[in-house]
């Protein structure tokens, strides 16, 4: 049945157990047959391997002829600096990893697609699908407002599919829509409250959204049944951060950095080891941080005035020397550089958060925008897609 082949039985005629005389020619012929047949069907096929090998051969021969014609072009366009070889095989590298990242894409796309259409259980299976199908088909196409836009609609038709509601959850918390990301988010947990990606982007909504009791808990579960992650421990830090809670912020902060060491791991412990007047231990992290980037103009700057604080003048001018050049020293640093260096009086150390009015709501993303980038690196990047099928990026 697998193969195709008719299954042909060679069995003993049931007369041999009662007759003595048996006419042997007649079996015989009869098998004669049957093996020349599977002979002339044998040959056949073997013929018609004889001849894909052949053709594979021979495409094999003009690959490796355009190969070497090809790579002889290329050394005589190099000789002659008119290409750069280097830069080319860099590009072609980069075009083969784009087409499989293409491919990928593809079928993580029809994987999602039909997952979310099976999960439909309504009345309306035919729009749905049809909803479905228009949605997938305008992502394809870079149409991505209006592919969102149909998934809405098919989500108000099945409030209950959990792959359709995490898609969306995760899409709006990627554009920064923080509460139609909460609502989807909520109603995708309720559907499944042990999914740790789940407990972990609904988390940093209600963090954002200012439900901080409930975003601890979200987080404390997404640790606990999906395992450490940068992301995690840092919201956690910052929350306990915005409720002046220190001594839990500083044991969040350092289980962050053992997650991911980073310039910004090192950064906000910094800041926390400030504000428990730990002057020498904060100076060393900020440190560690521009080691790690000599470009990072608030680690400079807090550092910078630290040295000042330590009455490290010749220091403290370096530094804020260091964190100008960079190009990307705001502009109420600078003011603040000025006026300390005249005045010889370390300004306040800069803030986690960016106001205290803003501090109320985005407790986890608000506020330094470079710290925000790494959490949403980290969140997008080292753990797995909703579901591990979520397109990437919408």
């Amino acid at each position: 049945m697998r193969c195709g082949t008719r299954l042909m039985l060679v069995v003993e005629p049931s007369t041999l157990r009662y007759e003595d005389v048996f006419h042997e020619a007649e079996l015989h012929e009869d098998l004669l047959e049957r093996v020349s047949a599977l002979e002339n069907k044998l040959a056949r096929v073997t013929e018609k391997l004889d001849q894909g090998l052949n053709v594979l051969l021979q495409q094999t021969r003009n690959f490796s002829l355009d190969q070497a014609a090809l790579t002889t072009l290329l050394d005589v366009l190099h000789e002659t600096k008119t290409v750069d070889r280097e830069a080319y095989e860099q590009l072609l590298s980069k075009r083969w990893q784009h087409d499989s990242v293409e491919r990928n894409e593809r079928a993580r796309h029809q994987k999602l697609q039909e997952r979310i259409i099976k999960g439909y259980c309504g009345n309306e299976t035919s729009i749905f699908k049809r909803l479905i199908n228009k949605a997938f088909d305008l992502l394809s196409e870079g149409e991505v407002v209006s592919g969102i836009r149909q998934l809405e609609r098919a989500a108000a038709l099945a409030p209950d599919n959990l792959p359709l509601n995490s898609l969306l959850g995760e899409h709006f918390f990627r554009e920064s829509k923080r509460t139609l990301a909460h609502d989807y988010l909520n109603r995708a947990f309720h559907l499944k409250p042990t999914e740790p990606r789940l407990c972990l982007l609904l988390g940093l909504a209600c963090g954002d959204e200012g439900d901080a009791a409930r975003a601890k808990e979200l987080l404390g579960a997404a640790i606990e049944r999906g395992g450490t992650s940068y992301a995690a421990h840092y919201a956690l830090g910052r929350l306990f951060a915005a409720e002046d809670n220190w001594i839990d912020a500083l044991s969040e902060f350092k289980r962050a950095l053992r997650a991911q060491s980073s310039p910004e791991s090192h950064y906000t412990l910094g800041l926390v080891y400030h504000q428990l007047n730990r002057d020498r231990l904060a100076a060393r992290h900020l440190q560690r941080c521009v080691e790690l980037d000599s470009n990072y103009a608030e680690a400079l700057y807090a550092l910078g005035l630290l040295h000042l604080r330590a009455g490290k003048r010749k220091q403290a001018v370096e530094t804020f020397a260091a964190a100008r050049t960079t190009g990307t020293l705001n502009h109420s640093c600078d003011l603040a550089i000025k006026r300390a260096l005249r005045s010889n009086e370390a300004p306040l150390m800069p803030s986690l958060f960016a106001t205290i009015g803003q501090a109320k709501r985005l407790l986890v993303s608000g506020g330094d925008q470079r710290l925000a980038a790494a959490l949403r690196k980290d969140l997008f990047t080292s753990t797995p897609d909703v579901l591990t099928l979520m397109p990437r990026p919408l």
